[in-house]
């Protein structure tokens, strides 16, 4: 195949997806915004945001890859339905997740305290990454496979799908669970 068609096609495939990231990456930003009170209320959430939405798109990113991979070696059949290889790989980058999460909190907690900034509880700070992880990492999982998946029975090359999906859902799922996260653990009392 000449090398202007692998372009052509490339583009095709990666163009819908790309303007996907952009509108998701919009999205993400004003509900950012609209965080005014929440981000208020539980100080150095700010410092926090970047670290987790990063965490998102590189734990996501790396199980994408790794399905893609999988599919390709014909390791992995494109099929929803338990396949261990799948589930290990699902129950890596939930760990993964979760961990860099309570990891993110702490040096935020900690880089703040150092620095001589108000921040709230670090119980507040795990809590809110910790919810946060575990329900964007749900939803991020269900995400990248059923793409991943779907993608592949359609003849897209997975790995030109994964990294604007990722960083798409990543921001949108991260940001809104951020949210979410942030008003339940103020709603049980900011532990």
């Amino acid at each position: 195949m000449p090398v202007r068609d692998v372009a052509a096609q490339a583009y095709r495939e990666a163009l819908p997806a790309l303007a996907a990231s952009v509108v998701g990456g919009l999205f993400a930003g004003v509900v950012l915004g609209g965080m005014r009170a929440e981000l208020r209320a539980v100080p150095g959430l700010l410092v926090l945001v970047p670290a987790l939405l990063a965490t998102r798109g590189n734990v996501y990113g790396s199980l994408g890859a790794r399905l893609s991979t999988g599919l390709h070696q014909g390791l992995v059949e494109p099929r929803f339905e338990f396949d261990a290889r799948v589930g290990s790989a699902v129950a890596a980058a939930l760990g993964n997740g979760l961990l860099a999460s309570l990891f993110a909190s702490v040096v935020a907690f900690l880089t703040l305290v150092a620095l001589g900034q108000r921040v709230a509880p670090l119980a507040t700070l795990a809590a809110v990454a910790l919810v946060a992880g575990l329900l964007s990492g749900v939803a991020l999982t269900v995400a990248v496979v059923s793409v991943v998946f779907a993608g592949f029975r359609r003849g897209y090359n997975p790995d030109t799908l994964v990294g604007p999906l990722v960083t798409t859902t990543g921001d949108v799922f991260g940001v809104a669970f951020l949210l979410l996260a942030v008003r339940f653990v103020l709603a049980l009392g900011g532990m």
